[in-house]
């Protein structure tokens, strides 16, 4: 179930990363503040998913969960707890979502520390971080799993 979880987390975090790229460049482009606004919510929900996501990954790890295929590829039930955690960021799929958190992380440190900054300078940076999400987040979930497997395990969270 866990898995699962990280799973949802990242199409949501894509989700969120569709809207925080396109919303703020439409609000520039009519001169919205209001949408403009928008980029900060936006960047703080990535933030949360993508935690969520690796948590979920380590926690698979931490556990033995070898239900999940990278915990079977990459760990073992006799790994001290160091390794199983380190193991999480040692492959190809985690070294990805950790490279997304990172992306994130500093999205939404823009966001909220950024508040000096003018609107349309902060939103346009966040709209193009959350460009670089997308990239990230879809070869993430499309190259690693296949389209079935996203849709079956959408419909067995739904």
């Amino acid at each position: 179930m866990i898995a699962e979880l990280g799973h949802f987390a990242l199409i949501a975090a894509l989700m969120l990363a569709i809207l925080g790229a396109t919303v703020p460049h439409y609000a520039i482009f009519k001169r919205d503040t209001r949408l403009m606004a928008l980029s900060d919510p936006f960047a703080y929900g990535q933030f949360f998913m993508a935690i969520t996501a690796f948590g979920a990954l380590m926690y698979s790890y931490i556990i033995s969960d070898f239900s999940v295929l990278n915990v079977a590829a990459n760990s073992h039930t006799s790994k001290p707890l160091l390794y199983k955690i380190s193991g999480v960021w040692g492959n190809h799929e985690g070294s990805l979502l950790l490279w997304v958190l990172i992306l994130t992380l500093f999205a939404a440190a823009v966001a909220w520390r950024g508040k000096g900054l003018p609107l349309r300078f902060r939103s346009r940076v966040l709209a193009v971080q959350s460009t670089l999400c997308i990239g990230f987040l879809m070869f993430i979930i499309f190259t690693i799993k296949s389209i079935t497997n996203v849709i079956a395990i959408l419909v067995r969270i739904l």
